[in-house]
Formats: structure tokens, C-alpha cells, sequence
């Protein structure tokens, strides 16, 4: 597969599971155009046209050429300049390794990060929140992360692929997605009745069961495992942790019980004040399940070698029901 169609596959599956679905993509793709047909001739020269097509500035070909055809993948979850120094030890020892595929987002892919993040809208919309009650809020907290990113010397993993020339991209909302989609359908198809229901049905795959042996697994931060689950929401996806001012109207919609990657100690003592269930999945378990639903979508043909590594594990389902 050459770099390219790997990318664009990518895209294409991120689209695919995107909790706003094609038409909210679509819509947020023409936005972006209208912004860029309006811009000076200086303006557009300097504008990342790849925006245009592809909605997530976080998922990126970060360095390399797109022709180059691949065949061997060193996949994880952090990939940065330690990865990448492993990756061309690896290659001294006689490894073919023709791409680096990292998770979360390096270089000009984690300074965009927080453009991602409305997604997070549409997320709660879904689960009955009324959007005008917290698209302030949200935005709040997407210009609270944009200041954050900023000063970051975010290129230094990119420069270190540079020198060793070493291909180099990542995939993270993309992934993140495909992990929300597809919890989203188990949760559908389960119907858990209580939280360890909830624990239950994530224990059942692979990359969850990892993880609890290793003692990172999913975990009840708030509620008893007999508690009834009620409305279950997911936050898998947009990007990174929302507003901590939005657990009322989660509350309000009838959201009994949240189901995240992680959430931060300020989130966390906010959700204690409401009558929340909290389960924690566990970050880099549901970054692996969701890289591994991302690699089974974009190579059903298995023509990729994958070599895991940076806490990720790979699990293939493909060909499995």
C-alpha cells in the first residue's frame, strides 16, 4: 500500500464512524472552504490546504513521501523520538520498518488538536443535550486547549523522522472514532442493565482484558456496580476532555452513567457533585481497540506487517463476527 492510500483510508474510516455522521462532516467541510475562499492570495498561500478534505487536524502524514509503498508498520500508541530512535535500531538489526504510525497526535497534528473538539457538540446533542446550552462552554474549553498547545515545542518528534528519514504519521481521532462507534453498537446490542454490566461487556475484548491484568483496566471511579446504568454516554472521541460545566445539562438529558478513556481530576470532582455513574475504560486500552478497529478497516487484505509497540497490542478481527 503506498502512504497515501493509507492516509486516505484513514480519513475515509474516521468519516465513516464520525459521531456527527457524512452530512455533519460534509457540513463542516463546505465551513471550511467558505473560510478559505475568503482569505488574500498571501492568506491562502499559507493555509494547510489539506484542511479542505480532511476534517481531522490531529490525523496526519507527518513527514514522508506519498508515493512510497509500505509494507511494514511499527504502531503505537505515543510515537515519539524515543519510538522513533527504537524504530531505526530496529532497522540496523536488519528490520524493514517503512512507517512509523503513532496514535496521538506530534508536531502540526497535536498543535490542531483542539480543532477536533467540536466534535464534542455533536456527541451530546446525540445524548439529548441541548446544543445552545453548551456550545459556550465548549468553546470555552477549546480556546482554553488551542493557548495551552501553543507554546509547545510540538515538532521535535517530526524533526527526529526527518534526520533518520523515517516516514512518519498518526492517526488519533480517526482511531478515536472507530472505538466510539463500535462501543456505541456493543452497548446497543448488550443493553446492560447495571455499571458492572457496563464493565462486563468491556471486559469481554481483548485489549480491556490486557489491561486490567496489567492493572489499567476499566474501573468504576464513581457509583456501586449494582447500580442501574440508565443512559449511558460515551466520550471516546473529540479530541481531548470537554468542559467540566457540563455535567448538569448530561444530568438533565437523563444521562445516568458516563463512559470515558480517562478524565482529569477537575473533571472529576465536578461529576461527584451530580448523581453520575463514572467509568474509566482505560486510556490505552480503548486507544488500542480503536487503532486495531482502524488497521482491520484500512488493510482487509492483510497486505501490512504490523509491529506493535508503545503500549499498543494488536488484536485482529478481521474475518470475525
Amino acid at each position: 500500500m503506498k502512504l497515501k492510500d493509507i492516509h486516505n483510508s484513514i480519513v475515509a474510516e474516521g468519516i465513516k464512524n464520525d459521531p456527527r455522521g457524512r452530512k455533519g462532516v460534509s457540513s463542516f467541510l463546505a465551513k471550511v472552504k467558505k473560510e478559505y475562499d475568503v482569505l488574500s492570495v498571501d492568506e491562502k498561500k499559507a493555509f494547510d490546504k489539506e484542511k479542505l478534505t480532511n476534517p481531522y487536524g490531529d490525523s496526519r502524514v507527518l513527514f514522508g513521501n506519498l508515493s512510497k509503498e509500505i509494507k511494514t508498520v511499527l504502531a503505537g500508541i505515543d510515537m515519539e523520538t524515543p519510538e522513533i530512535l527504537l524504530a531505526d535500531a530496529l532497522r540496523k538489526r536488519g528490520k524493514k520498518i517503512d512507517l512509523i504510525l503513532g496514535h496521538h497526535p506530534e508536531g502540526f497534528a497535536l498543535s490542531a488538536l483542539h480543532t477536533v473538539m467540536k466534535i464534542q457538540l455533536d456527541i451530546l446533542e446525540n445524548a439529548g443535550v441541548a446544543r445552545k446550552k453548551v456550545k459556550k462552554m465548549l468553546d470555552e474549553r477549546i480556546e482554553e486547549v488551542a493557548r495551552k498547545l501553543h507554546p509547545g515545542n510540538v515538532m521535535r518528534p517530526v524533526d527526529a523522522a526527518q534526520l533518520l528519514d523515517m516516514p512518519i504519521m498518526c492517526s488519533h481521532t480517526v482511531a478515536d472514532n472507530c472505538v466510539s462507534a463500535y462501543l456505541d453498537k456493543e452497548i446497543n446490542k448488550k443493553k446492560p442493565k447495571t455499571v458492572q454490566d457496563v464493565i462486563n461487556m468491556l471486559l469481554s475484548e481483548p485489549e480491556y482484558q490486557y489491561s486490567a491484568a496489567i492493572g489499567t483496566g476499566p474501573c468504576i471511579t464513581l457509583g456501586k456496580p449494582t447500580n442501574k446504568c440508565g443512559k449511558v454516554m460515551l466520550e471516546m472521541t473529540g479530541g481531548t476532555g470537554g468542559s467540566k460545566k457540563v455535567f448538569p445539562a448530561m444530568v438533565k438529558a437523563g444521562v445516568k452513567t458516563i463512559v470515558a478513556m480517562h478524565m482529569s481530576e477537575e473533571h472529576f470532582k465536578k461529576a461527584k457533585k451530580h448523581s453520575l455513574n463514572i467509568i474509566i475504560a482505560g486510556h490505552i486500552a480503548s486507544d488500542s481497540l480503536g487503532v486495531n478497529l482502524l488497521l482491520d478497516a484500512i488493510d482487509p487484505k492483510k497486505c501490512l506487517k504490523i509491529i506493535p509497540c508503545s503500549g499498543f497490542i494488536r488484536v485482529d478481527r478481521r474475518g470475525k463476527k
